[in-house]
């Protein structure tokens, strides 16, 4: 389960990036403003979360191969249809397929590692998602020469083949069944009541905007802002994925349980940096976006193991919950910071995402608390 899980979170990775990877493409082809781009990006993001979501009762309740064959399929299917005459309205659809695709397996797999690892499963989540970030970190690098010779439908299709061939190898891999409890259990009507997932939720909103942000603004970003080319701002993206990739893998290594004040500090720290950043107009931004992309490393993993762990006999619901207020997230940030970038500059775009670091530190240490009360 661990090879399929790492690879199918490698191209969730990948499709993480590839807006921003093909930003400068689909902003010349199609005549994208920021708001545009932004909006798009969101499109992915809340169909994700929208994914996620649904996924969580099922996941409890119901075999898990033929959900997760049923979402590669749709991510494939969106992706490997695109072409030189795709419209706007057309690329819109198809990413928000991408999204609920890529968000149906991404609790079933968040769903099977707690399950399997219990009490361990936090580093194992680390390891899975270091697989996501890394797909991100290198996903530009591989889409780089497919944009520039024959713009983004090449690079589109190019993923959507990738997500078939996974679908043909989901077939053939067995999962392991819903637990007894969860699979007969009533629904769950307390734990939208919990203080401790409403927090988390504040924490995944935060945290899944910003990274959906700092990736689609890269490139403009590098290009209007501080004078650099289009391919320093894809690598801008690789490095910021880079250091959310040594972020998860440290985790693997830590020995101990996950702690929400962790949390607080990672987004105090990023909020520092990406403010500092971008008010210096420092021109080292792979620096930047390394260091800021460390700094975040930790929250995804530790945010999702806390909400399984919270409610261990409904952790695909909890767990669903937790990341679809990230894919709300993902679409309310990029498209408010497109549409201040386009009111006061790139600068400003890519600057409100240290607000809402300070944000994500708040209801991190909100969560701290209410689990500390729960106790």
């Amino acid at each position: 389960m661990l090879p399929l899980g790492f690879t199918a979170f490698w191209l969730l990775g990948l499709s993480l990036v590839l807006l921003g990877a093909t930003a400068d493409s689909l902003r010349e082809l199609l005549a994208l403003d920021l708001e545009a781009l932004g909006r798009l990006g969101a499109t992915l993001s809340l169909a994700l979360g929208l994914g996620v979501v649904v996924a969580g009762p099922l996941v409890d309740r119901f075999p898990r191969r033929p959900l997760f064959a049923l979402s590669t399929l749709m991510a494939g299917a969106g992706l490997a249809t695109v072409d030189a005459g795709t419209t706007l309205a057309g690329l819109t659809a198809r990413v928000a397929l991408l999204g609920l695709g890529i968000g149906l397996y991404d609790t079933l797999l968040n769903a099977v590692a707690v399950q399997r690892w219990g009490v361990a499963a936090g580093r194992w989540v680390a390891l899975l998602h270091s697989g996501a970030s890394l797909g991100a970190m290198l996903g530009p690098f591989a889409l780089a020469p497919l944009v520039e010779s024959n713009g983004f439908p090449t690079a589109f299709r190019a993923l959507g083949v990738a997500f078939l061939a996974l679908t043909v190898w989901v077939a053939l891999q067995p999962l392991p069944p819903p637990t007894h409890r969860a699979a007969t259990s009533e629904r769950h009507p307390h734990l939208w009541r919990s203080p401790v997932l409403l927090a988390l939720c504040g924490v995944s909103f935060a945290y899944v905007g910003v990274e959906g942000a700092l990736t689609l603004f890269a490139v403009p970003y590098a290009t209007d802002a501080v004078g650099l080319s289009a391919a320093r701002g894809r690598l801008d993206i690789s490095g910021l994925w880079l250091g959310l990739t040594a972020g998860r893998l440290a985790l693997y290594f830590v020995h101990r349980e996950p702690d929400a004040r962790w949390l607080a500090w990672a987004g105090a720290l990023a909020a520092a940096l990406v403010l500092a950043g971008v008010g210096t107009q420092w021109t080292a931004t792979f620096a930047l976006y390394v260091a800021t992309g460390l700094a975040l490393g930790v929250v995804f993993p530790w945010m999702i193991t806390l909400a399984g762990r919270h409610a261990p006999h409904a952790a695909g619901t909890a767990m669903g919950w937790v990341a679809g207020a990230g894919g709300l997230g993902g679409f309310v940030i990029p498209w408010v910071a497109g549409a201040l970038g386009d009111w006061g500059g790139v600068r400003a775009a890519v600057a409100s995402n240290g607000l809402w670091c300070l944000a994500l530190a708040a209801a991190a240490l909100w969560a701290a608390q209410a689990a500390r009360s729960h106790r």
